[in-house]
């Protein structure tokens, strides 16, 4: 199993996908690969979540977690549908506890001091800053990573292809999660292997 950092480094964006449908999931999965965006996470948004990790997991090449992902019960069944890494959209001891228990790779939300301290007693040293634009933005996520020089970040939410250039640019920032990758409805694999391509050319 891949370490968070590895993961964080695969691409400079990771889709931050919805998706109701499992059939979209293997087409969906296989254009964003294409493109050069390997690390996908499937939020836990829809009924179809677990069933779409199971399908982007044959997609060669493919790096397939889970997002949304606030509790136990969600560790769990992601875990058991394949995922191959966590993210959440916070950070509490007992979901923290239970995923460094597990040894899945664990990318925990935060947006304040008092979260990454938490996180840094539970061992770790990689985060989802989120909401990001609305928690300040890149000034926000400077001084909040001042105190925390040995923390990396990967923020999300807000964030467009013209904006994670900025965030990348900012040295704790591996990645950046989008979710301007995929449209809505059914999958056009073309526009989304090139909006991939797009995101992948980002890296600072």
């Amino acid at each position: 199993m891949k370490p968070i950092e590895t993961i964080m480094r695969t691409a400079p964006v990771i889709p931050v996908l919805v998706i109701d449908n499992p059939d979209h999931a293997v087409p969906i999965a296989r254009a964003l690969v294409a493109g050069g965006l390997r690390v996908l996470e499937v939020t836990l948004r829809t009924p179809a979540a677990l069933d779409v990790i199971r399908a982007m997991r044959d997609v060669a090449g493919a790096i397939v977690g889970a997002g949304t992902v606030v509790d136990g019960a969600g560790l769990n069944a992601s875990i058991d549908a394949g995922a191959q890494f966590i993210v959440s959209p916070g950070l509490t001891p007992r979901l923290g506890e239970a995923a460094v228990a597990s040894g899945v790779p664990f990318l925990p939300g935060t947006a304040n001091a008092a979260d990454l301290m938490l996180g840094l007693e539970l061992g770790l040293l990689h985060f989802k800053f989120f909401p990001a634009v609305a928690s300040g933005g890149l000034p926000a996520l400077r001084a909040l990573a001042a105190p925390f020089h040995q923390v990396k970040f990967c923020p999300t939410g807000g964030i467009t292809a013209a904006t994670a250039g900025e965030w990348l640019a900012f040295d704790p920032v591996l990645c950046v999660g989008g979710s301007w990758l995929v449209a809505k409805g059914t999958p056009d694999e073309d526009a989304i292997a090139a909006a991939a391509r797009g995101a992948a050319t980002l890296r600072a």
